[in-house]
């Protein structure tokens, strides 16, 4: 939703804070908050004014008239505000048909003051700018302020200028309030402009000597533009409508929505309900509402909410558990019943979101059970078939009954099964799977021939879209009618590989000569080129970083397709209707601020640009053009014969509900000739009329159907088009929403736009007057296909449509990433893993997820254990791991490791390249004698021979024993390093065989060298030894096996790179200069011949 109101304190806090105006408002910040938690003592601490002053105190939770209602205690003091709020406060009252518990109140000081200086002023938003209602007479009793007040429309993107206020508003306003007044409604104006408000009412606005008082106040704010007013608005609270409790539910899952890119929406209605919703879609959620209303489900329905765009597994599960969670708190004597519906899904795949709910399913399959829940599933989409058995199967291992449906059932119909008013089919018919239709039996690779007529009687021409006139200065331009073809062009914003390749395919399975997407443009990439298949073959379409190369090397293209995020959809729009070329532009990114969205239908309709969207998923012209997603996959294309015209023409406002009306338009009828979703929010682009007038002015569309809903008056428009003659081709509409009449309080649906203001823009009143008007209007969505059916028959009966004979369509070869996750194919691996899997919602480290390695608080130490031994330590391993990497981590800048990084680093090289100069010394000589040392050792000490035999053994060999022996210190200068570790290891260790065989030799060696001692390599080494063969985690043959693969001296490089990465960062720090080693320090030895 993008228009949410705020409370009253709020609003005033926002005017107070950022009004700019010469008129001099009074009681600025002057207000209290009382809830049953309220702290009198500390309240009149904060604001000693109440012991002073004489009060008024209201309610403060969007409720209207309170004046009239009672609801206003005013000219009391603060005992009188007390004993005004004793019956009134937490206590439950009635408003309209809302039933609610007022907690939350609002004091400020009393104005007393006259009639004659009360005034009423209103600003709100419409499509074609801002209208400024204005009143001499405010007050409780002001009547009906649309019909008496003064009114000015600012249109979108002028300015509210002090002479346009004076003489269309002020002319019964007193000579002696107007210089106050005017600066103040200018001031108001640019306020309301500035922090994005889309309804602002004053009522009254009391204008005395001492200036202006904003009494009563009521706002509404622009959600959708908290990344631009953040700074001013801060942190902003939206309270449910008076009523509806706010539940922590709702405002975990608005949380969720906020993070993520797809839309998750939860409303709760009546928490002890027994009829649970969990369905896909923003219009979809709509239709489910009005159906189970319809079916008399009004007072068990429980909740209203949605999820859509593509949200993953995780989201998914973390939506459904919500909803498990609500509806097995509280049995209900006849059972619950839990819809998992949704319509056709355009790009969501919907065995991944599936499997999000079976988890969540599982996770509650007792309080389910115990419930006594049924569900009931429909879906259609990608992958749908493997989501319905998945969601199958849970059913018949858990024993909740589930009952699942695809594509061959009506979207509602599981509605009626689910509320007893039809029987559950036994055996639902099933749908082929996807691969039947997308697998191709030919081994032709060719582009097919075309295989029926792609638009009727459409010319062939370089650019067969009518173009737009170029205007006159100051007239806005003509738009186009026919806005796709055969051989329409397009450019894609965004790197939406997945979109273009599915428009790519709908284009050589519809017989185009050429692919539909000529380049795309992403400005966060340099120029390339990006591989796509068509058909059999491999094509590479370029990629461009600014929109003027992409225009100017390809003047065909006048289609944009943008899938910019909501912060930069308005920027790059208003760059693409610079160029002349572009006729049509689709918008698919939702939260798009209103106010941006006027600014770019103003620039539209000035250039005779065709805007669809924003929150669309666009359009599809069968046999000639989509717009990235529309239509879902190849097989629903194929399925709803999308690759080919009919005779129907569509305009639905959703654009899941749009897939639906393909799927419902090609079984009644001979298909779609055209269809478009003009999206869901409260502007869109263009609007159901502009459509509507193309098709009757398109000859091949014989018939027409129109998907409205709740909120808005567009509709009425094509009330009027059919009474006027306009329109004269069989309109068949139906609007959705008519469930909202029958809530208690508001409801915001879905879309930004699903919300009636006033009673004409409820669904039930726009369907009774297209009804009147002449449209066809069925009874329910239910029938919506049985009338679209009728009124085809009948215009085959005389003639008006003449079924073209149905000719099969090319197939298209399936990807191989999708034929995978279908399952159809498998393929070995290039390379195994088994330490880590990035792949889920939560990065796992041998079978651990990070958030219990931070639970367990297992350190450095812990997340080395699992990924180099695929095991979880113990304690004691854990902490002299990490006393390794300590010790080893640095020994001075001379040694060579040391040394070849300073080089490195003064010779300017990066941090990777000094780094890595540093660990290529590490070997048998340098820091390598972990490994060689635990296998000289292992290897005597597992033969059975004495400390003296091996001694004497190695002397004979003439080998060094590696581990003994250090430059500098001795018996008699020992290495602390040496002594924590020992210290810890008998401390610790169950057992420390190895390294006592260690130490006896080093009594043996240092009896003839007091500096061969057993040095940090060589404890280290053997102490590991230890660790691995005593810990009791590793059999023999594994601890001897990561002895010889090497792991030790994984330990002196792991610890021994925080030193050299120490000594880098030190070189630059001190910006030392380029390296040279000193003459005086080399010994040049030259053969004797040379030097002479």
């Amino acid at each position: 939703m993008s228009a949410k109101a705020i409370s009253e304190q709020t609003g005033k806090e926002f005017l107070y804070k950022h009004i700019c105006t010469s008129a001099a408002v009074q009681n600025r910040f002057r207000y209290a908050n009382v809830t049953s938690e309220t702290d009198w003592d500390h309240l009149t601490q904060d604001h000693p004014w109440l012991l002073t002053e004489r009060l008024v105190v209201k309610p403060d939770q969007l409720i209207k008239c309170r004046g009239k209602l009672g609801l206003v205690g005013v000219d009391l003091d603060l005992v009188g505000v007390q004993e005004w709020l004793k019956p009134r406060l937490m206590r439950e009252t009635t408003v309209a048909k809302a039933k609610g518990i007022l907690k939350n109140f609002l004091i400020e000081p009393f104005v007393a003051h006259t009639q004659e200086e009360e005034f009423y002023i209103c600003i709100y938003a419409a499509r074609e700018g801002d209208h400024v209602l204005f009143h001499h007479e405010g007050g409780v009793d002001v009547g009906d302020v649309d019909a008496k007040a003064q009114r000015l429309l600012v249109g979108v993107d002028d300015k509210l200028s002090e002479d346009s206020v004076k003489e269309q508003l002020f002319m019964h306003v007193p000579d002696d309030k107007k210089e106050v007044l005017v600066s103040f409604v200018v001031g108001l104006f640019n306020l309301y402009e500035d922090l994005y408000f889309t309804y602002l009412e004053i009522n009254p606005l009391v204008v005395n000597q001492d200036g202006v008082f904003v009494l009563d106040m009521a706002a509404k704010i622009d959600a959708t533009a908290d990344y631009i007013c953040k700074a001013k608005w801060g942190d902003v609270e939206f309270p449910p409508p008076f009523g509806r409790e706010a539940y922590p539910e709702e405002a975990y899952i608005a949380d969720l929505d906020a993070k993520s890119g797809a839309s998750l929406k939860l409303t709760i209605l009546n928490p002890l309900g027994r009829i649970w919703t969990m369905v896909a879609g923003g219009g979809a959620s709509v239709v489910y509402s009005d159906t189970i209303c319809d079916l008399g489900g009004v007072d068990e329905l429980a909740n209203y909410g949605e999820y859509s765009g593509a949200p993953s597994e995780q989201q998914t599960y973390d939506y459904a558990k919500t909803i498990l969670s609500l509806m097995t708190r509280e049995k209900h004597h006849e059972g619950k019943v839990l819809i998992i519906g949704g319509s056709i899904a355009n790009f969501t795949n919907v065995a991944a979101t599936f499997k999000g709910i079976v988890r969540a399913i599982k996770d509650y399959q007792g309080p389910l059970k115990e419930n006594g829940v049924t569900i009931f599933v429909r879906r259609g989409g990608p992958n749908y078939q493997e989501g319905l058995r998945v969601m199958g199967e849970v059913g018949k291992t858990t024993g909740i009954p589930i009952y699942v449906f695809g594509t061959e059932t009506h979207m509602t119909a599981i509605v009626g099964m689910a509320l007893g008013h039809q029987p559950i089919p036994n055996q639902p018919p099933v749908a082929a799977h996807t691969a039947n239709f997308l697998l191709n039996s030919s081994t032709n690779a060719a582009t097919p021939a075309s295989t029926r007529t792609a638009s009727f009687s459409e010319p062939r021409a370089a650019n067969d879209a009518t173009s737009a006139k170029k205007p006159k200065a100051g007239i806005p331009a003509a738009k186009p009618t026919m806005l796709f073809s055969r051989n329409t062009k397009a450019i894609m914003w965004g790197m939406q590989t997945r979109a273009v390749q599915g428009m790519l395919d709908f284009d050589y399975v519809c017989s185009r000569d050429e692919p539909s997407v000529a380049a795309m443009v992403y400005p966060f990439t340099g120029d390339h080129k990006q591989k796509f298949y068509w058909g059999h073959k491999e094509i590479l379409i370029p990629v461009y970083k600014n929109m003027a190369d992409a225009m100017k090397k390809h003047p065909e293209v006048d289609v944009l397709i943008s899938f910019a995020s909501l912060r930069s959809a308005f920027d790059s729009t208003m760059e693409t209707m610079q160029y002349s070329q572009i006729h049509t532009i689709a918008i698919i990114a939702e939260g798009i601020p209103e106010a941006q969205t006027r600014k770019l239908i103003k620039r539209a309709d000035e250039n005779g640009v065709t805007i669809i969207g924003p929150a669309t998923v666009g359009g599809i012209k069968p046999g000639c053009f989509k717009i990235g997603n529309t239509g879902g996959m190849l097989d629903n294309i194929l399925a709803s014969n999308l690759y080919r015209p009919g005779s129907v023409a569509y305009v639905s406002r959703s654009g899941g509900m749009s897939n639906e009306l393909n799927n419902i338009v090609s079984h009644t009828t001979d298909g779609v000739y055209e269809g478009v979703a003009i999206g869901g929010d409260r502007y869109p682009g263009s609007t159901f009329m502009d459509h509507v007038l193309r098709y009757q002015d398109t000859p091949e569309v014989k018939m027409i159907v129109m998907l409205g809903e709740i909120g808005g008056t567009e509709e009425y428009k094509i009330c009027q088009g059919i009474k006027d003659g306009r329109i004269t081709k069989p309109v068949v509409c139906w609007c959705i929403g008519t469930c909202a009449t029958m809530f208690s309080s508001e409801v915001q649906f879905g879309h930004a736009g699903a919300c009636a203001n006033q009673d004409f823009e409820t669904a039930v009143a726009k369907n009774q007057a297209l009804r009147e008007a002449g449209a066809f209007v069925p009874k329910s969505f239910d029938e919506l296909g049985d009338v679209i059916r009728t009124v085809y028959d009948e215009l085959v009966a005389n003639g008006t449509i003449v079924p073209a004979q149905e000719v099969p369509p090319p197939t298209v070869p399936m990807d191989y990433s999708w034929a995978r996750e279908l399952g159809l194919i498998r393929k070995p691996a290039s390379f195994m893993t088994s330490i880590c899997d990035e792949r889920g919602q939560e990065l796992i480290y041998a079978g651990m997820p990070i958030t219990e390695v931070f639970k367990e608080e297992m350190g450095l130490g812990g997340v080395l254990g699992l990924l180099w031994f695929q095991r979880r330590l113990p304690r004691y391993a854990c902490q002299f791991i990490e006393m390794c990497l300590m010790v080893t981590a640095d020994h001075g800048p001379a040694v060579s490791g040391a040394h070849n990084t300073i080089v490195c680093a003064r010779a300017g090289k990066d941090l990777i390249s000094s780094l890595t100069s540093g660990l290529l010394t590490i070997g048998d000589r340098f820091g390598g004698a972990l490994d060689a040392a635990a296998k000289q050792f292992s290897k005597a000490f597992d033969s059975g021979m004495l400390p003296m035999e091996f001694v004497n053994k190695m002397k004979k060999d003439g080998k060094l024993i590696m581990g003994i022996g250090h430059r500098v210190k001795s018996i008699n200068n020992p290495d602390m390093r040496v002594q924590i570790l020992k210290d810890f290891v008998k401390g610790h260790f169950p057992a420390s065989p190895m390294l006592d065989y260690a130490l006896d030799v080093e009594k043996i060696t240092t009896s003839k060298k007091p500096n061969l001692i057993l040095n940090v390599d060589g404890f280290i080494g053997v102490a590991f030894v230890d660790l691995l063969r005593m810990c009791g985690g590793f059999t023999r043959d594994e601890a001897d096996e990561f002895v010889e693969i090497g792991a030790l001296n994984g330990i002196f490089v792991l610890g021994r790179s925080m030193g050299f990465i120490g000594h880098y960062l030190d070189q630059k720090r001190l910006k030392q200069g380029l390296y040279r080693h000193p003459w005086d320090d080399i010994s040049y030895v030259l053969p004797e011949h040379m030097s002479m």
